[in-house]
């Protein structure tokens, strides 16, 4: 059986609310009060109830952490960062699959029906209003890995997407390509919007460089490789920016099963750099994405709003670089 509060409160001498103070954050307790309660509990192997102690204090200490991608390796990543650095700081992940939802009313009915203290939408994808649907019902919430913005209407904690697109198309050029592609993610995907953008205006002042682009239905490995698939039925481009690891990957599969080497005959070059990028059968040339950083700021973030709810909305935008590998030709 489970040791109750009312056992510890025998144990100690005290009163049941006493023993109920001792456990509460910022509650009114002396110092001798707490130690006496502390080490009753500690004898009789008590740990206080955390769904008891939130409706004393009416916090729960969950964080609801959404996300709509759940076939992109990249987010195991994320989630294991994610889990690991909350639970950290005091708090409780709720992890929940929004994998086909379009509607974030209901995403923000299911949440609070689980009295969340508040939601860091942790997707590249989803629309800057869905997480501002969460801030309208009062939630506190952070988008990681959103859409930046000089004017937020929500916390943005992640890249800037154009710049990365520009990054991609530079490195291109310098290596002496002249027939280049974008190999995108979902076509509706802002993070595609946006790194497609960026790479094509920075190949607008390369009037010599013939460019085409293309969109995959999902940032999954099956995705890119079909797509690829389906470009090598004609004469492919030189080079290919894989608008993220995972399609890279299963676009590289593709050209490497169609005979084609890499980078001899064809280039690509993706971005995250997530783990499986660097593993000496992929050896991925891509742009590095700072998620450790992405994801510690977004909980400094979300602590700071659970004092501070009304805080004024910013974005934390972070600078990425080029990891050389091996699916790229060598600088001349």
């Amino acid at each position: 059986m489970a040791i109750t509060l009312k056992e510890v409160a025998e144990r100690a001498g005290v009163s049941r609310s006493a023993v109920s103070r001792a456990f509460t954050d910022g509650a009114s307790v002396s110092v001798k009060m707490r130690r006496k309660v502390e080490k009753a509990a500690q004898e009789l192997g008590y740990s206080p109830n955390a769904l008891a102690s939130s409706l004393t204090t009416g916090r729960t200490k969950l964080i609801g952490l959404v996300s709509n991608n759940f076939h992109n390796p990249i987010f195991l990543e994320v989630f294991d960062l994610f889990t690991r650095s909350l639970q950290e700081s005091g708090l409780r992940p709720l992890l929940v699959n929004l994998t086909d939802e379009t509607n974030p009313e209901n995403s923000v009915r299911m949440l609070r029906q689980y009295s969340v203290d508040g939601v860091i939408v942790a997707s590249s994808t989803l629309p800057p209003g869905f997480a501002k649907a969460f801030r309208d019902a009062n939630v506190p919430v952070v988008h990681s890995f959103g859409r930046s913005s000089s004017a937020p209407q929500v916390h943005v904690v992640g890249i800037d997407n154009v710049e990365c697109g520009r990054m991609a198309a530079r490195t291109l050029v310098k290596r002496g390509y002249d027939n280049i592609a974008f190999l995108g993610g979902p076509e509706q995907a802002t993070s595609t919007q946006d790194r497609y953008t960026g790479f094509m205006s920075e190949l607008s002042a390369h009037a010599s460089i013939t460019t085409s682009y293309s969109f995959a239905d999902a940032y999954s490995f099956d995705a890119g490789r079909r797509e690829m698939i389906r470009l090598l039925k004609s004469p492919p481009a030189q080079a290919y920016f894989c608008g993220d690891d995972v399609l890279s990957i299963g676009a590289l599969s593709a050209a490497t099963d169609s005979g084609l080497s890499v980078p001899d005959d064809l280039g690509i070059i993706g971005l995250n750099d997530m783990e499986m990028a660097g593993w000496a059968n992929i050896n991925l040339t891509t742009i590095h994405q700072p998620i450790r950083q992405i994801v510690a700021s977004s909980i400094e973030l979300m602590v700071a709003m659970l004092s501070e709810p009304n805080r004024y909305p910013e974005a934390r935008i972070f600078p990425c670089s080029i990891v050389e590998r091996g699916t790229l030709k060598p600088l001349k």
